[in-house]
């Protein structure tokens, strides 16, 4: 039997394939390489898809988060709020900054940050809180939003789920395996705000309107025009994608994977970025399905605070117990839109094998 991978990224845009090549030689044929008319018009489509007052494109997700925490003039002797357990780009872009990455813990059911426990973190030198809305699922931002500070949203794994980038800034990835994905590196900015928007922008394009009067130190971070191109396509296609993740999950219900292991719950906004199982028995259970020919991955196992570039900053082990469990704890089975259900039969029964009676 074939190998069963993690994400099939070529499965959804093979049917797309020509029309990708028309959108290649349509850009080819423009000679517009740069900032060109697909750029300002996916900015449009994404602000009217998201709901928000402006987008702007830039060069990936880490340079968005940079560049929101700059146009807000967070820096030396700031903190800013965030989870331990998610990507680096997240702290990192803090203390890129020079400002501090306060790690808040986790809500167990969720993955996403604890309300509660952000609340006991903030202090009169925090500028914002950073949720992430974790393999796709939106995070807590009606609550978090009452804590106070402002909320920048990282929702790299999150674009196309309904209610996010409500807040004053958010920030997407357009890579390869993201749900709205572009063929290399992009990214995107979500304001509602015009003032900050327009210093986002400017930022981006070297601290500049014009390439000629250069109002601030900025950046040179440009989401280039055939990957607009490209990703204004796959945005057509976007919510046809969702159901299908949505879909896929709701399968592995069906099939009784979460009589094995614990599945997500689900909610009206995940939209499954990834399909994130726990269970103490993690490592016997990948490797029944690494002898199935079937792809699992694990996330986050050195969560941020314990990471060796964040030793300054102090933390120890247990100091975030419920980010620390699930970093022992998880781990990945395949789903993208349009997994076939046999696929994902092999997939229950391999895990099966490895646990037996399951989690009861």
């Amino acid at each position: 039997m074939p190998r069963i991978p993690l994400v099939d990224v070529k499965a959804q845009y093979a049917p797309l394939i020509e029309d990708l090549r028309e959108r290649f030689e349509a850009v080819l044929d423009s000679s517009t390489f740069i900032r060109g008319p697909n750029v300002q018009a996916l900015e449009e489509e994404a602000a009217v898809y998201l709901g928000v007052k402006r987008t702007i494109g830039v060069a990936n997700g880490t340079d968005a988060l940079v560049l929101v925490l700059d146009a807000m003039g967070i820096g030396p002797g700031d903190e800013v709020i965030c989870p331990a357990f998610t990507f680096y780009a997240t702290a990192e872009s803090i203390a890129r900054r020079g400002a501090t990455p306060v790690f808040a813990d986790i809500d167990p059911a969720t993955l996403n940050l604890d309300p509660e426990d952000v609340a006991a973190r903030i202090t009169q030198r925090t500028r914002a809180i950073m949720p992430v809305h974790l393999f796709g699922r939106p995070a807590a931002v009606a609550e978090l939003t009452g804590l106070g500070p402002p909320l920048i949203e990282d929702a790299a794994q999150a674009f196309g789920s309904p209610g996010i980038a409500q807040s004053i800034a958010s920030t997407f990835s357009f890579y390869p395996t993201k749900n709205l994905f572009c063929l290399g590196d992009g990214g995107l900015v979500a304001a509602n705000d015009e003032e900050l928007a327009e210093r986002i922008r400017m930022l981006a394009f070297h601290g500049s309107r014009d390439k000629t009067d250069f109002q601030f130190v900025g950046y040179n971070s440009r989401l280039d025009e055939f990957q607009a191109a490209f990703v204004r396509l796959f945005l057509t296609h976007l919510d046809e994608w969702t159901r299908g993740r949505r879909e896929a999950a709701a399968r592995y219900v069906e099939l009784g994977l979460g009589d094995l292991v614990q599945v997500p719950e689900d909610e009206t906004g995940h939209v499954y970025h990834l399909f994130i199982c726990r269970s103490p028995e993690r490592d016997r259970i990948r490797e029944a399905l690494t002898e199935a020919d079937i792809a699992s991955a694990v996330y986050y196992t050195t969560p941020l605070h314990l990471q060796p570039a964040m030793r300054f900053l102090g933390w120890k082990p247990g100091s975030l117990p419920e980010t620390e469990r699930a970093a022992q704890e998880n781990f990945s089975v395949p789903l993208w839109p349009g997994i076939p259900a046999e696929v994902q039969e092999r997939v229950v029964a391999a895990v099966r094998s490895a646990v037996g009676v399951g989690v009861g």
